[in-house]
């Protein structure tokens, strides 16, 4: 019967272990939202190949050339033209979003884009988000120039404020943000406490570190494959489905370090329980027969003890005359 302290190590052990266990996949996601998506050189690292993506250009495509086709219905003069015109603005449009002023527009814009909304998450201003779209411009009107582009030089720079985030919604995203700052540094700290301290306290160690390592990569599939429901989740919420490979290139580059750190959890948690699982099978390579074997010479040799006659006293057999010089008188 298992002593009662032993089972109550076991059961400390088994709740500190699932705890770790539960904290390691949230925390990977907590910390993968405060600290990877809010670095604004590795953000615009993330989405620059995207524009070399053909349903990213595509979508491009289409929104910028239906907003040019919408200053061309406000036109009185031209209203006859739309249906002559949508065709040669699209191909424009696509044709320019292969070129090095398109990539150069991508990049600053996302990284205008995001400087605008981490500075709205972190000051107290109740206004809009917007971003300028000057110095964007400006870019890219400097490289249209030097691609020798005609009449790039006549390119206006206005400044044109666009919509990035509503007031009423950065309440919300602003206490989000502090609560995932918090858990994606606390919760993988308490993880690793967790575990370490469940080990400590199990009363069979090797055992806790097998389920430790189970338990981690159990976490680590779970959170891919909350990585993949999302994906379906988010695509299935756009209004326009033309838009959802565009949509799905985005949420595949922005959760690739996600995806990568959850099967890194898994390989690493199968690799820690196999080989604790590895060291208690061999720590013993004779197994039960080595026991057995030498428990043979040992019983042997107890029965060459037992046949010995003890000290001082004579055989039975021994004749009587066996030492004829001691009968002799000298």
């Amino acid at each position: 019967m298992v002593p009662r302290p032993a089972r109550l190590r076991s059961a400390l052990s088994a709740a500190l272990i699932a705890l770790a266990c539960l904290l390691a996949p949230c925390g990977t996601l907590a910390a993968w939202a405060a600290y990877d998506l809010t670095d604004t050189s590795r953000y615009v690292t993330t989405m620059a190949p995207l524009a070399a993506d053909p349903a990213v250009r595509n979508a491009v495509a289409d929104t910028v050339g239906n907003g040019i086709m919408e200053q061309v219905d406000d036109r009185a003069d031209v209203r006859p033209l739309p249906g002559t015109v949508r065709p040669f603005v699209h191909d424009a449009v696509h044709s320019f979003t292969g070129t090095e002023a398109f990539r150069l527009a991508w990049d600053s814009g996302n990284r205008a884009v995001h400087d605008a909304v981490l500075r709205a998450l972190h000051d107290e201003s109740d206004r809009d988000v917007t971003v300028d779209l000057a110095p964007v411009t400006a870019q890219v009107k400097r490289q249209l120039a030097v691609d020798h582009v005609a009449l790039a030089n006549r390119i206006p720079v206005e400044h044109t404020e666009v919509s990035v985030l509503p007031a009423q919604e950065l309440d919300r995203l602003r206490k989000g943000f502090h609560v995932l700052e918090v858990a994606g540094f606390w919760l993988p700290v308490l993880a690793v406490v967790f575990a370490v301290a469940g080990i400590a306290v199990a009363a069979c160690r090797r055992r806790a570190v097998t389920a430790t390592g189970l338990g981690t990569a159990l976490g680590g599939a779970l959170l891919a494959l909350a990585v993949t429901i999302g994906r379906r989740l988010t695509l299935a919420d756009l209004p326009e489905e033309a838009h959802q490979p565009a949509a799905g290139a985005v949420y595949d580059a922005l959760t690739a370090t996600l995806r990568q750190v959850s099967w890194l959890l898994v390989v690493l948690g199968l690799t820690v329980a196999l080989t604790a699982w590895l060291t208690g099978r061999f720590r013993h390579p004779g197994g039960r027969g080595g026991v057995r074997g030498s428990a043979a010479p040992q019983r042997g040799a107890g029965q060459r003890r037992a046949a010995a006659p003890p000290r001082g006293a004579t055989s039975h057999n021994a004749p009587a005359d066996e030492s004829p010089g001691l009968q002799r008188s000298p």
